[in-house]
């Protein structure tokens, strides 16, 4: 137990430093860009941008507004100030209000591809060197392979625009009677839940059958089945329990993914999330915006590898992370 403690302190302690350099070097290399200002549209407006400015730092040199950043936001969470995507509003703000469907649609992605990646591994497997093993295959190298906004766009075509069945893009919260649970809303989006999945549906469906199929092959099946059990009873006893250990982990790692290919799916749908702001913000140079939402990002990587990492010892008792070889 003291080295499994002992462990997870060190990735996180490692998870602090790789997160400490990242945040140095992102906000060294924006600060280099243009750092000039449009002037405000009222003389209200100019004054408080330029007090904000110098209450920040704009002035003195880089290292004296990183320590200036940085102390704000262990001590106050302040992120700093939008000056072009949400004029003087402050970043928590600007962030926390397009959070929510950046949530919904990954969360729905995650919740739609999961059971469906699996289900077709545990099939694909079960069919190992069958035809239908063979095309699942092919298809899976195939769904995995593209992007997820080419199918954004063969989903916006064929379902929206040549069938009519969905909308083209996601419904606005006027539209959806001011809030995001309803039917109206939901329906919206499942366009581009579905972009988001067959990467992820692929991804999973591969992992899975080859795992599965590793562990039907290996000698405690043989001997399972030799003791008179079926294949399906010795598969659901011991092949699917033993094949989920590197299964479930992966299933972290996909949402990671999941959310970095939203920035671009968010963009295509009109969903306003945390990715269309990302991409203007690079663009405009909104340089607190862009800051905070690439270290969210950045965040959210790191804290999945470690729950990656650690979901192993949890998943199976067996594995002890961090444990000396005796």
């Amino acid at each position: 137990m003291n080295d499994m403690i002992l462990y997870i302190l060190k990735r996180i302690l490692l998870m602090l430093l790789t997160f400490v350099i990242i945040f140095t070097i992102c906000f060294v290399l924006i600060k280099a860009l243009d750092n000039s200002r449009e002037d405000a549209m009222y003389a209200d407006q100019a004054a408080v941008e330029e007090a904000r400015r110098e209450a920040l730092g704009y002035n003195k040199p880089i290292l004296e507004q990183l320590r200036i950043y940085a102390k704000n936001i262990i001590t106050k969470w302040d992120w700093g100030t939008s000056w072009k995507i949400d004029r003087l509003s402050t970043v928590n703000d600007v962030i926390f209000s397009r959070l929510l469907p950046t949530v919904l649609v990954n969360t729905y992605s995650l919740i739609f591809s999961v059971p469906i990646g699996i289900l077709i591994g545990i099939y694909s497997a079960l069919k190992k060197n069958k035809w239908q093993d063979y095309t699942l295959s092919t298809l899976t190298m195939v769904f995995y392979s593209v992007p997820s906004y080419v199918y954004a766009f063969i989903v916006q075509y064929f379902i929206a625009y040549k069938l009519g069945l969905l909308p083209i893009i996601q419904a606005s919260l006027r539209e959806a009677g001011g809030s995001y649970f309803t039917w109206i809303m939901f329906r919206s989006q499942i366009l581009p839940v579905l972009a988001l999945s067959f990467g992820s549906i692929a991804g999973l469906t591969r992992f899975t059958r080859a795992e599965l199929t590793e562990t039907l092959t290996s000698d405690y099946m043989l001997l399972a089945r030799t003791k008179g059990l079926s294949k399906s009873q010795a598969t659901r006893r011991h092949a699917l329990r033993n094949a989920m250990v590197p299964i479930l982990p992966a299933i972290i790692g996909s949402f990671v993914g999941v959310l970095g290919g939203s920035i671009i799916i968010e963009q295509i749908f009109a969903i306003p999330g945390i990715g269309p702001i990302y991409v203007k913000a690079i663009s405009l140079l909104d340089y607190d915006v862009f800051m905070a939402v690439g270290m969210f990002y950045t965040f959210i990587g790191l804290a999945a590898s470690i729950l990656i990492d650690l979901s192993y010892g949890f998943i199976d008792p067996r594995i002890r992370m961090g444990a000396k070889k005796q």
